[in-house]
């Protein structure tokens, strides 16, 4: 998927699934960018090197409170190179730690969440606020497009897995969100409910 792109100064963020040392080997020295990795259980080893370092027992490096969507949301970082010469990952450049607390405003019902990853951006390039803008960034866009193809277009659950369909069909489903999004839309499955009712509108917005 990234042979094709520029991305030369960039910086590829990535789940757990694609914390893959040929991976990072690829982005760095084939793509001139940097990567942001989340780390988990399937890389059991890095993950136990990253808690062992016990970044939360200290006070936070970076800190953002925000109030949206009925939820109080504190959002905390660490960073650290103690790793930097030990881990066998290339061009780890510091190991980092997010600690996400959010709070609803209406039942006072609380939910945290602790993620370690990797980056190859050293401290000069990234700061603690910027690893958190960039994890930051990275969610919102699960949240917004994948989320929403799980969820609304049940893509989890689809039996379409052969040849060139799987793309072909995440590819429409994407335009259409895109689309949707472009027009201000938030609520997708409002949307997609009203344009099944009256399809016409679809026609209308594609200019058909």
């Amino acid at each position: 998927l990234l042979d094709p792109l520029d991305i030369k100064d960039l910086v590829v963020t990535l789940d757990a699934l694609h914390t893959q040392k040929d991976t990072a080997r690829y982005i760095v020295e084939e793509k001139k960018a940097d990567y942001l990795f989340t780390v988990k259980d399937n890389q059991s080893t890095l993950k136990q090197d990253i808690e062992d370092l016990g970044l939360v027992s200290f006070p936070p490096q970076h800190q953002t409170i925000d109030k949206r969507h009925g939820r109080l949301e504190i959002r905390q970082v660490w960073t650290s190179t103690d790793l930097n010469q030990y881990l066998e990952f290339p061009h780890v450049g510091q190991a980092f730690c997010i600690h996400r607390k959010a709070t609803s405003l209406k039942t006072k019902k609380v939910t945290e969440e602790t993620v370690l990853g990797i980056t190859s951006l050293s401290p000069h390039k990234a700061d603690p606020a910027r690893i958190l803008h960039l994890n930051r960034g990275h969610w919102s866009i699960e949240n917004s497009l994948h989320y929403v193809r799980d969820v609304t277009f049940r893509e989890d659950h689809s039996t379409i897995r052969t040849s060139h369909a799987p793309r072909v069909f995440a590819t429409l489903k994407n335009g259409i969100i895109s689309i949707l999004h472009l027009l201000g839309k938030t609520a997708i499955t409002k949307s997609l409910r009203t344009m099944s009712y009256k399809p016409h509108l679809a026609l209308k917005i594609l200019r058909l």
